[in-house]
């Protein structure tokens, strides 16, 4: 099982997001996004990483996209963001049966919810609301293509991941995995942190979650 430590950094008392992305960028943990689990119908890959904290109280990610050819149709939340250029986190608190996903295009537009199977799930309508978001898109050409490099930075607060308000997040270890996507992209892709040992495309498999450790 794939493991990250992830510090307990003082983000929330930066007065910008870029000051805190700053911050996430230079001590939070970093993970590639590097595994292709679909080789022979998705070989597409591209290079991916995830910065990730929390300060107690939120879970920080910062996501950066290289040289993709972006798809962005979904502008509302609770829309089909997998089919744009996405990325996404799907966690499940430690003795768990049920786990959360939060996927965000490259717009910002986000989809949560709390699931007990990929079918049957509840959409998290206000968790939703208080997730912060920020992306970033620069275009420019690649052997004659227009590509983009692109950015998302997500604030989740500790109850849209069921965390009780008189809980904290030092010592908790979550169940995890991260993702890139993009099922109607120009060169659709399935990319995970965590290896996922299954036939074809699915994300909704707790079993392949790896570990975050936060301090």
């Amino acid at each position: 099982m794939k493991r990250l430590q992830v510090p307990n950094l003082h983000i929330s008392q930066c007065e910008t997001v870029f000051d805190r992305i700053k911050i996430l960028c230079k001590a939070g943990a970093e993970a590639a996004i590097d595994q292709v689990n679909w080789n022979s119908d998705f070989s597409k890959s591209l290079p991916v990483t995830v910065r990730v904290a929390h300060d107690g109280e939120s879970l920080y990610l910062y996501y950066m996209v290289t040289g993709e050819a972006i798809r962005a149709a979904n502008r509302e939340d609770f829309g089909s963001v997998w089919e744009d250029s996405c990325v996404e986190f799907f966690m499940q608190r430690e003795g768990d049966n049920t786990y959360r996903n939060f996927e965000c295009n490259v717009l910002g537009a986000l989809l949560a919810a709390h699931h007990e199977t990929r079918e049957k799930a509840l959409q998290l309508t206000r968790e939703v609301q208080s997730v912060f978001r920020h992306s970033t898109i620069c275009h420019r050409y690649e052997e004659g293509r227009q590509v983009s490099d692109w950015t998302l930075y997500l604030e989740i607060p500790k109850h849209a991941m069921g965390f009780a308000e008189d809980e904290i997040l030092d010592g908790q270890k979550i169940r995890a995995n991260f993702y890139k996507c993009g099922d109607k992209t120009a060169e659709p892709h399935f990319l995970s942190w965590s290896p996922i040992d299954l036939p074809t495309p699915n994300f909704h498999v707790p079993q392949f979650f790896g570990l975050l450790e936060l301090e």
